[in-house]
């Protein structure tokens, strides 16, 4: 296969996979208070559907991003997408929420692979010139399905029932496997031949899920303990790392490569302070305003649609214009939108929320493709896959922790209760402290992004 072939095939199998794993994510939020009024599971309960899910991306993206930097990209792409395929067809028949629960992990542990790997495999082929393009391409793909998720989610939802949400992805996903098996013929492997740290993963992974269960936890003690214990896992993780020959994290990333490791902390804070938006906004479009899943899919579709027009245009400019200033205004653009939407009631007018949702996409569509091209341009080859693996790990920490936040709101203003009128009220008052919390986080994320440092 020449090189442009080989680029154009790489380019849809990044574009398909974004598309499709975002797009679950969104159809089954829009799918929630449905599956909730199934299995009769309390909200802190039903978060867990979309939470375990990145607990398991956040546990395993890095280590699979170094076994893929060793093994080969390809290889573990395809059998990361082998188990998201057959974890969405049991799905389709669970029987009870905790089995439910359970194959979310398994989308999770599958994902990990395919998110370990997909950027990589796009920096492998695409010059340095032409990457902020390509990623602006995949981010846009992210959010078109982001964008027609929650309303083809909430369509699907009505008319076939939620499991039908699970059913319409595995032709998608063996088309998937099969264009790689058939068109890629190399493998991308630039650290071959290094031993891969099984220890360093082991810590890594106690580390990541002690941090994110217990935050889930709180205030329980438990979660206290938790917390501690990941506290100790890093230090511990940090040691063994420093020592190891080949660790399956090089801590010179961050402590050496300013650019790579504020990148990579923007998309921590960024990432913690908007992804519980659409949770968030779908519980209250369907609650509180008595909106269908189809119709309050239809209306969230807002947001991501502009991010989807947006990213290639942002993804372009950053490979002329350094990707930190457009990374850091969207930023700002973000804050304000936040902000916003903490004055929101009962009595909101919807067009005030649809405009807010324009102005949120617009935030998003310019920090996401320009901060990826500045991680991703900022290491060498041979650590394209745990960059890969980092920022990924970034980005589903920080949905984790979005969602922790929320749960953790869930839990200190309504208990482990089902959502019913009368406890409106109190979910109104979560919404507004929550939204106050991200409004913040998002604020000092602009700082984080403008101290980073230049690319180019």
């Amino acid at each position: 296969m020449d090189g442009k072939a080989e680029k154009r095939t790489v380019l849809i199998i990044a574009v398909v996979t974004a598309f499709l794993i975002t797009f679950m994510g969104a159809s089954i939020n829009i799918a929630l208070p449905v599956i909730g009024h199934e299995f009769a599971m309390d909200a802190v309960l039903l978060g867990w559907v979309a939470t375990i899910f990145l607990l398991a991306v956040a546990m395993f993206i890095v280590p699979f991003g170094r076994i893929a930097d060793i093994y080969g990209r390809k290889k573990i792409f395809t059998y990361g997408m082998a188990i998201y395929t057959v974890a969405s067809l049991l799905s389709a028949i669970a029987p009870s929420p905790l089995v439910l629960i359970a194959l979310r992990g398994l989308h999770g542990f599958g994902s990990a692979m395919v998110f370990g790997t997909s950027t990589a495999m796009l920096m492998s082929v695409f010059p340095a010139g032409e990457r902020g393009k390509a990623l602006g391409i995949v981010v846009a793909s992210t959010y078109f399905g982001l964008s027609v998720g929650p309303f083809l989610g909430g369509v699907l939802t009505h008319q076939f029932g939620w499991r039908s949400i699970f059913l319409i992805h595995a032709p998608f996903s063996l088309f998937v496997i099969v264009l790689v098996l058939w068109q890629l013929k190399g493998d991308w492997a630039e650290a071959r031949g290094e031993r891969f740290d099984t220890g360093g993963s082991i810590i890594y992974c106690l580390m990541i899920a002690a941090i994110m269960y217990g935050f889930s936890q709180l205030p329980d003690l438990l979660g206290a303990w938790l917390i501690l214990f990941g506290i100790v896992g890093i230090a511990t993780f940090i040691w063994w790392e420093s020592k190891a020959e080949h660790p399956v994290f090089n801590m010179n990333l961050f402590r050496k490569n300013k650019v790579f490791a504020y990148s990579n902390l923007a998309a921590l804070i960024n990432y913690s302070s908007t992804f519980a938006i659409t949770f968030l906004l779908s519980f209250y479009l369907q609650y509180l305003k008595g909106f269908s899943p189809q119709t309050a899919g239809l209306i969230l579709m807002a947001q991501p649609v502009v991010m989807a027009i947006g990213s290639p245009i942002a993804g372009r400019l950053s490979d002329s214009i350094e990707p930190g200033i457009i990374a850091s205004t969207g930023m700002a653009v973000l804050t304000i939108g936040l902000f916003a939407l903490i004055f929101i009631g009962a009595h909101t007018p919807l067009g005030f929320i649809v405009a807010d949702l324009i102005f949120l996409g617009a935030g998003y569509a310019l920090f996401s493709s320009p901060n990826t091209n500045a991680v991703m341009s900022s290491v060498e080859r041979k650590f394209y896959g745990v960059a890969s693996g980092t920022l990924g790990t970034m980005r589903a920490v920080g949905m984790m922790f979005s969602m922790g936040i929320v749960m953790l709101i869930f839990a200190i203003y309504m208990g482990r209760v089902q959502i019913t009128p009368e406890y409106y009220p109190a979910f109104l008052k979560a919404l507004k402290v929550a939204f106050i919390i991200f409004a913040s986080l998002c604020f000092v994320s602009i700082f984080a992004s403008l101290v980073r440092g230049k690319v180019r």
